[in-house]
């Protein structure tokens, strides 16, 4: 690649590389479709090289790119505003009118009349170099694929205008021949007929991108002039808050990193708080419940409540609340090199059913938010079918539901301080895994309306099952094939050492979502934050019977005013029917105590007349076939 190539050498040495793009092939094309991030500001280096020294909107950079090609004009065409010409001065408005004739100030040409401007400009009668840029182009065709009569054959006489375009040499500019270009700003390259670019080999289709972490940290330090600091080089508390504030703005345009510093001056705040600026920015929120003081108080002491209410769990209530002081740190992912914008945290819960994944998921949100409101829940089956997402995102525009939005952005867009808990993630199709894998990188999701939603500031929290059945092999092998028989073997089962129930339920995880799902990257995200339950112990069984037992003699006190007790032997053997089955876990001892208790009481209860404060004793419990009864007194 020569040095004169675009990407290696040749002018507008610093300049963003979409211009020195265009700069370089001016000769070869007529006309340019850029789209992206068209409505940014970007950063402007002097015209000898060395650190940028401004930001300027994409108009004023084009002029400023096409006036160092010898361009003695820009006009500037757009369906609102009409037509203009830049830079607007006397020199400039003379040239105009020499290749347009009289320009009326903000004069709204028509397409026919747009059409004898565009020729003027791109096969000009006189040697004068020009550039016609046709702004919000997106919204000149009503659909780019059914066009009216007078659009079609506008884009007709624009095709063969690119076909047709002469080359300008102007004396004392640059030697070779260069066209007077005609640029497209679109906001997608669809949004222009596609048989105007399609093989056209005159046309050239150029993307801007959205700002990476060094023309950030260039932004950062002009934007440090605000706050008084001139030379950031010198100051290394300065340099090191402008490297904070482009880190956490990972996402942000240069132009909202300006808005950023406009917000954080409006509040009185400092340059080394510009990162709490961005959060109040990107999240709409003032208030960050993450700084809050008590909140390290409330962790600690729920590592004595959390283990009550999440019974026979110590090593994953132990492993979660790490993750949690992590989390209340900042320090998730404090290991990578950008971590600012991720979620601040992340937890996967896998293991047998009934063990209380769920409960703790919703023990976190009441620690760290002080309300179960917090806590938003979604069932993955429900997510199994290829256009299921859409209900997590929101429907593309043209379909069906696009103006609602989706479930799962509208929802932390309301409410960014969230614990949200994907239950079954297995059971999702692999396209919405793919959204969670832009989640947990990038910390963003993009809607169906294409606005950003950020999940910097939420807990997430996938729970599976996978691991308790594994498809049919030799377990002791581990070589056969996920899919060499379609029957399912028990991989754990209760009795087995917590260690071993790690490692098996890990094990299965990890080929489920490297061998089955084929998305190793989205295992990796997850990293080491799997946390396994392990089949509940009898001594928890016991305890949680005792618990679920109260709440339903509380529920008869509240409904009925009535005084509930069972007899010793009545609730020796209740307590035996119900923690018999240890693998269905704390949901089956439920599922049990309403079969054996909670069905014959209300039946017993039913033919009562029940006076309140009166006291119902349990004096005996038997089976008649499937039927319980309860003997009442």
């Amino acid at each position: 690649m020569s040095i004169e190539s675009p990407t290696l050498g040749g002018r507008l040495q610093g300049w963003p590389p979409f211009v020195r793009e265009l700069d370089a092939t001016l000769s070869v094309h007529s006309q340019y479709v850029l789209s992206g991030n068209l409505y940014d500001s970007f950063l402007t280096p002097p015209a000898e090289g060395g650190a940028p020294t401004g930001l300027l909107p994409l108009r004023a950079l084009l002029w400023e790119a096409l006036r160092t090609s010898g361009a003695s004009f820009m006009a500037v065409y757009d369906p609102v505003d009409g037509l203009q010409v830049m830079p607007g001065d006397d020199d400039s408005m003379q040239a105009a009118e020499r290749l347009l004739g009289k320009i009326k100030p903000d004069e709204k040409p028509s397409l026919e009349g747009l059409t004898r401007l565009l020729a003027a400009v791109a096969r000009p009668k006189e040697d004068v170099r020009a550039a016609f840029v046709i702004d919000s182009a997106s919204r000149i065709a009503r659909t780019p694929t059914d066009l009216e009569p007078a659009e079609r054959d506008f884009f007709r006489f624009c095709a063969k205008l690119s076909r047709t375009a002469r080359p300008v040499r102007v004396t004392g500019a640059r030697p070779k021949p260069l066209y007077n270009p005609v640029l497209w700003l679109v906001e997608r390259p669809g949004d222009l007929p596609p048989w105007l670019t399609a093989d056209n080999e005159n046309v050239r289709e150029i993307t801007i991108p959205r700002p990476h972490l060094g023309d950030r940290q260039e932004t950062a330090r002009l934007l440090a002039r605000a706050f008084g600091v001139t030379d950031v080089g010198g100051d290394e508390a300065a340099a090191a808050a402008c490297d904070a504030f482009a880190e956490q703005a990972d996402g942000l345009t240069l132009q909202s990193m300006i808005e950023v510093t406009r917000l954080a001056k409006e509040r009185g705040v400092g340059l080394t708080d510009l990162p709490d600026a961005v959060r109040t920015y990107k999240l709409g929120v003032l208030d960050n419940p993450w700084s809050r003081g008590h909140l390290r108080r409330r962790v600690l002491e729920g590592e004595k409540r959390v283990p009550e209410r999440v019974i026979g769990q110590p090593q994953a209530v132990t492993k979660t609340l790490d993750i949690l002081k992590r989390a209340v740190l900042g320090l998730s992912g404090a290991q990578a090199t950008r971590s600012g914008s991720r979620p601040r945290g992340v937890l996967f819960f896998a293991g047998p059913t009934g063990t209380g994944k769920t409960e703790l998921a919703k023990a976190i949100t009441e620690l760290v938010f002080g309300d179960e409101s917090a806590y938003l829940r979604f069932d993955m089956s429900e997510f199994s079918g290829e256009g299921s997402g859409d209900r997590l995102i929101g429907s593309p525009p043209g379909y069906v539901g696009h103006e609602a939005g989706g479930e799962l952005t509208n929802a932390v867009r309301e409410d960014p301080f969230r614990v949200i808990l994907f239950d079954e993630i297995e059971k999702a199709h692999p396209r919405i895994l793919d959204k969670f894998l832009q989640i947990l990188e990038d910390g963003r999701l993009t809607d169906g309306r294409g606005n950003t939603v950020h999940f910097s500031e939420s807990i997430l929290i996938f729970t599976s099952n996978l691991g308790m059945y594994v498809p049919g092999r030799d377990l002791t092998t581990r070589d056969a094939s996920p899919y060499s028989a379609p029957d399912r073997v028990q991989n754990i089962t209760p009795g087995m050492s917590y260690d071993e129930v790690e490692q098996r339920i890990k094990g299965a995880v990890a080929d489920h979502f490297t061998e089955v799902l084929n998305r190793p990257e989205l295992l990796n995200r997850f990293g080491d934050n799997i946390v396994v339950f392990d089949f509940i112990s009898a001594e928890a069984a016991h305890k949680i019977f005792d618990l679920q037992f109260a709440n339903i003699c509380r529920r008869v006190t509240e409904e009925h005013r009535l005084s509930l007790a069972v007899k010793g032997d009545a609730l020796t053997t209740l307590r035996a029917w119900c923690t018999e089955e240890l693998d269905k876990g704390g949901r089956g001892i439920g599922m049990a105590l309403e079969s054996h208790f909670v069905n014959p009481l209300a039946r017993a209860l039913f033919d009562r007349e029940l006076v309140p404060d009166e006291k119902v004793t349990v004096t005996g419990i038997r089976r008649e076939g499937s039927i319980v009864h309860l003997d009442l007194q």
